[in-house]
């Protein structure tokens, strides 16, 4: 299977942005909303202003990290690899699971973002993940065993860009 690393990459900072602008636009729209004169609380039980607070709060810091992952993706170099190649950071990974071919692209940030590219479902794994740190330094053929819950699996590698 042909993979077009660069491809793969533009269409995860394009995404990312989206998702940025996205989150950013529902923060101050939740934070205007908390501190609307609305808001103001009835009685000492109505807590809709401190929710909505907290909310604008979470929602901030998740767009903290989509800007963060973003940065890497604007930062990083993005090598392509050789076959004999050991995985690391940067990795465009295919691997087989449960009989089915998955890609993975091995980052530093931004575990469990996913992204359809053509055909091909690609999902960003971290060493952090049990997936991501079983596939740290294996080689095309190598299989790696990782545990999800009390559940042992195992995938092969098929190839490295």
């Amino acid at each position: 299977m042909t993979i077009d690393k660069k491809a793969v990459v533009a269409a995860f900072i394009e995404q990312l942005e989206k998702d940025l602008l996205m989150m950013k636009e529902a923060a101050r729209a939740t934070y205007e909303a908390a501190t609307h004169e609305e808001s103001r609380p009835e009685n000492e039980y109505d807590t809709r202003g401190l929710e909505a607070s907290y909310l604008a709060g979470a929602q901030a810091k998740r767009a903290g990290e989509i800007d963060q992952a973003l940065s890497f993706f604007r930062t990083l170099e993005f090598p392509n690899f050789a076959a004999s190649d050991s995985i690391k950071a940067t990795a465009l990974v295919e691997i087989e699971l449960d009989g089915k071919r998955n890609v993975v692209l091995m980052m530093p940030k931004g575990g469990g973002l996913t992204l359809q590219h053509g055909s091909q479902h690609v999902q960003i794994v971290t060493p952090a993940s049990s997936l991501g740190e079983a596939l740290l330094g294996l080689r095309v053929g190598d299989v790696a065993e990782f545990e999800v819950g009390a559940k042992v699996r195992e995938c092969e590698v098929l190839s490295i860009h």
